[in-house]
């Protein structure tokens, strides 16, 4: 019986030290998808990704997806990397299993930003795969097909994007694979990123744009065809960043109970939602897993966020000479080859201290 309560208190401390060792902000999330190499036959393993068994046996079902969600990762991150290339947070990914460190869980606007923006990328990836008729068990969304407005000679025809289908994928890979904890505030926090999930989700709905093409004699457009598709993702991370700026912050449960006064009216399904300030990203904190701007180039005329005076936190600005080679003033020779001059220049190039 006493080396059974041993056992049982020797498995109970490896669990603890484990947990340590790998808190949330740091196990594998499907976002590392985005970061692996693409085209290749490990888009068709289910098995390597960094899964929860729910995604694992969803993938497992529907094995034909993966490349689709991977392709919607890869550009999720590349537009957020895009979005904030200018600002403090510049969206840096990292090489263990959480890709954005601390802040794919930290409560933050950032973190809002980045659930909501690899949610659209999923559901992005998902629907331009069926529409491209790379799916067996989807296409083209037909149920607009039929409709219109024959006194102003359109209709709808052609293939529409079934955003649909991206969408309920979206939910049941993404919010499915939660699990509520009674960890200090991860209800809480559950909850949201799946707000900030089903944001990202409607950015795509409401940036959708209609296609339509003319038929008619010798070039009239007498009859329009008409069909709807997603927006390119870059329109859909602009849509975002805007939300991301204007995002609200709510009150973490968890930790504060909100007095009667200090309730706040709901807030609507398309904004992005906070729960913690976000650091100032200034300095480099390897343990939370802010790089700082220390060496970011800045901008010394700009008077935006990539601006010396905002990007380097009042700590100044390196000033350095750099030489450019380039080829100039190329001419087409007979026959046939193209002579170029060798063109230099210096331009001073501006780093925070």
């Amino acid at each position: 019986m006493e080396t059974r309560s041993c056992g049982d208190r020797l498995m109970c401390t490896v669990t603890l030290l484990l947990l340590c060792a790998c808190p949330p902000c740091c196990r594998a999330s499907w976002m590392r998808l985005g970061l692996g190499p693409s085209g290749g036959p490990e888009d068709q393993d289910c098995a390597a990704p960094p899964l929860s068994p729910g995604q694992a046996a969803l993938c497992r079902e529907k094995p034909f997806l993966l490349p689709g969600v991977r392709r919607g990762a890869r550009l999720a991150i590349a537009e957020c990397q895009s979005q904030f290339k200018d600002e403090r947070w510049n969206c840096s990914t990292r090489e263990d299993a959480s890709v954005f460190g601390t802040e794919s869980n930290s409560g933050t606007k950032e973190t809002a930003f980045i659930h909501a923006m690899m949610a659209a990328g999923l559901v992005h990836g998902v629907t331009r795969s069926c529409s491209q008729g790379n799916m067996t068990e989807c296409g083209c969304d037909t149920r607009l097909q039929g409709g219109g407005s024959p006194a102003e000679g359109w209709h709808w025809g052609g293939c529409s994007d079934h955003i649909q289908y991206g969408i309920w994928f979206s939910r049941k890979f993404i919010d499915s694979s939660v699990r509520n904890t009674s960890a200090s505030g991860g209800y809480t926090l559950v909850a949201m990123n799946q707000h900030n999930s089903e944001s990202g989700r409607q950015a795509v709905v409401r940036t959708m744009a209609t296609h339509c093409r003319c038929h008619g004699v010798s070039g009239s457009c007498g009859v329009k065809t008409c069909w709807k598709t997603v927006a390119p993702l870059e329109q859909v991370g602009v849509y975002l960043k805007e939300r991301y700026e204007r995002s609200v912050q709510v009150w973490d449960r968890s930790r504060r109970k909100t007095r009667r006064k200090e309730r706040r009216p709901p807030v609507e399904p398309h904004q992005l939602i906070f729960v913690n300030k976000s650091p100032n990203y200034c300095l480099e904190d390897r343990r939370w897993g802010v790089a700082g701007t220390r060496g970011r180039r800045c901008n010394r005329t700009s008077t935006g966020p990539d601006s010396c005076v905002l990007l380097c936190c009042g700590r100044g600005y390196n000033t350095h000479l750099v030489r450019h080679v380039q080829r100039c003033e190329c001419k087409f020779v007979w026959c046939c080859y193209v002579h170029c001059r060798r063109c230099e220049s210096m331009n001073d190039m501006h780093t925070c201290k």
